[in-house]
């Protein structure tokens, strides 16, 4: 089974400029506690914090650095024979791990020839990641396009998304989408498109397929203005997954870099306890990961990136008791 290329949000960006202020690195993976918040799991995505980590190597790192959760890598789950995937799902449950997000292979932002080449596999590849027991899958959405206005562009995302969410659900799976919100990207091409959370709920019903929710990420919810009160009015299974980032000090909001952003209360720029606060209001307890996008981050080992992101994500939760 050949698997669609996800779209990676590294190569959307573009961006190279290295933000090294306010990453905080324990000095030892001891003084990390080995318990979240119940209901909230601190999940670990490799790639986020520029961890280069097959799946068993996730499993590991994860589990040495006390994480709760672990990403389920789309491909690599998908691979696996049975004899495989029944060796994998043993090491996460001694690792007293859970899955969190995986991503979605679907490519609903190309040419209606590889929507529907990606839609074809997609069974499949939702059958795997079902008898894993995955059942979160997510991705994002460009708030901007260099041809389609948003009209055009809101009927094309509701009807892609609408045909792989159908798949998904069929395999008792949710799909969250998280919105952009950083202005320096909405302005980049032509037509700005869905930006926000009240846009991004707009294009959930219109998809009508009853298991889309959002993936709550605290910069752009930051970036787009939002509000602590709008999370509220979510209901917990709105929400699949929940990403937390700070921003650097002494830059205007509207300029910021979506590629340039500091570990999740590093800087105290983006108010993260109005942030969880709602989300813990809500019930929410599914997998909370770091998404910085740092290049000093990056630049350090796989275990020192790990300790710091992990330091980084109890200190966050800490903030709301």
């Amino acid at each position: 089974m050949k698997l669609p290329t996800l779209m990676n949000r590294r190569s959307f960006l573009a961006t190279t400029t290295v933000a090294a202020a306010g990453l905080a690195i324990p000095s030892r993976a001891a003084e990390t506690p080995t318990t979240s918040r119940p209901g909230m799991k601190c999940c670990l995505v490799p790639g986020s914090i520029g961890v280069r980590a097959d799946q068993d190597e996730a499993i590991r790192l994860a589990a040495q650095h006390g994480f709760d959760a672990v990403e389920p890598m789309t491909g690599a789950v998908a691979r696996l024979d049975g004899t495989q995937l029944a060796d994998l799902l043993g090491r996460l449950k001694e690792a007293r791990l859970v899955w969190g997000q995986a991503g979605f292979p679907l490519d609903f932002r190309g040419s209606d020839d590889a929507f529907r080449k990606s839609l074809d596999a997609l069974p499949d590849i939702a059958a795997a990641l079902q008898r894993a027991g995955v059942d979160r899958v997510g991705t994002w959405l460009s708030p901007a396009h260099p041809e389609l206005t948003y009209v055009q562009n809101f009927r094309q995302h509701a009807y892609r998304l609408r045909e792989g969410a159908k798949v998904l659900r069929d395999h008792g799976q949710r799909l969250g989408l998280e919105y952009v919100g950083t202005h320096t990207l909405l302005i980049r091409q032509k037509y700005p498109f869905i930006h926000t959370l009240a846009e991004t709920l707009d294009l959930i019903e219109e998809i009508g397929t009853g298991n889309v929710g959002i993936v709550a990420d605290s910069w752009h919810w930051w970036q787009a203005g939002d509000s602590a009160e709008a999370l509220r009015q979510l209901k917990a299974a709105r929400v699949v997954s929940v990403d937390l980032n700070d921003a650097p000090t002494g830059v205007d909001k509207r300029a910021q870099q979506d590629g340039q952003r500091e570990l999740p209360a590093a800087t105290g720029v983006i108010p993260v306890t109005d942030f969880l606060g709602a989300l813990r209001a809500i019930g929410f307890d599914g997998p909370v990961r770091a998404e910085p996008f740092n290049g000093a981050l990056n630049a350090l080992d796989n275990d020192a990136a790990c300790a710091a992101t992990i330091k980084a994500l109890r200190q966050a939760m800490a903030t709301i008791g």
